[in-house]
């Protein structure tokens, strides 16, 4: 059975789960996007497609990235969110984890230093919650600002890959090309082992 995912429960307690860079400056800021010419970490967007939390890795990650985001947190109260987060009925994960091992996850993330933060994927465009995009126009956006330079790297690929995945597209090599204005060829070329595991992870969240 499929659940919906209830974000209204995360909202309801103030937990921040999004968060835009804070110390890197756009290249390009617009009313709908910014855009990082040499890219940003500083990017973290929980919960911004319809993918769910498929392995217990991806959890620790998600919950290291929610205690970061919430520096006010008690470890009572993160513990609630962890138990939230973790309770397939409520749509964010696919898979039920024991408790135990949960609290176990909780401790461990309890011990992280936050003056560093959770590794990120670099990102190039970030499109602003109310840009009032269809995902057919961001993805028209995306290929526009990275086509200015012909010689795109993984990032560049794997911005596209991420706009395709929020908007509710699988991602394939076709429309990779096309949204980078290239040939099919050209992808498989730049696409290193890293980018197809992380196209087939995000394939298999849709």
């Amino acid at each position: 059975m499929s659940h919906e995912r209830n974000l209204n429960i995360l909202n309801h307690r103030r937990i921040v789960y999004r968060r835009n860079p804070i110390d890197d400056k756009p290249t390009i800021e617009t009313d709908q996007y910014m855009y990082f010419q040499d890219g940003t970490y500083q990017c973290y967007t929980l919960f911004a497609s319809k993918g769910k939390i498929t392995t217990y890795k991806s959890l620790k990650w998600h919950l290291l990235v929610l205690w970061y985001l919430n520096p006010d947190l008690d470890p009572e109260k993160f513990m609630n969110v962890a138990e939230i987060i973790s309770i397939k009925e409520y749509g964010f994960t696919s898979f039920t984890i024991h408790i135990d091992l949960l609290r176990k996850m909780v401790y461990e993330v309890n011990m992280l230093d936050l003056d560093e933060p959770p590794k990120n994927k670099l990102r190039k465009v970030i499109f602003k919650q109310s840009s009032g995009l269809s995902k057919e126009e961001k993805l028209k956006v995306v290929g526009e600002l990275i086509g200015r330079n012909k010689k795109f790297n993984k990032v560049d690929i794997y911005d596209i890959m991420l706009t395709l995945h929020h908007g509710g597209w699988k991602i394939t090599i076709k429309r990779l090309a096309n949204g980078l204005d290239c040939t099919t060829r050209t992808i498989h070329r730049n696409m290193c082992d890293q980018l197809k595991k992380e196209k087939e992870l995000l394939n298999k969240q849709l």
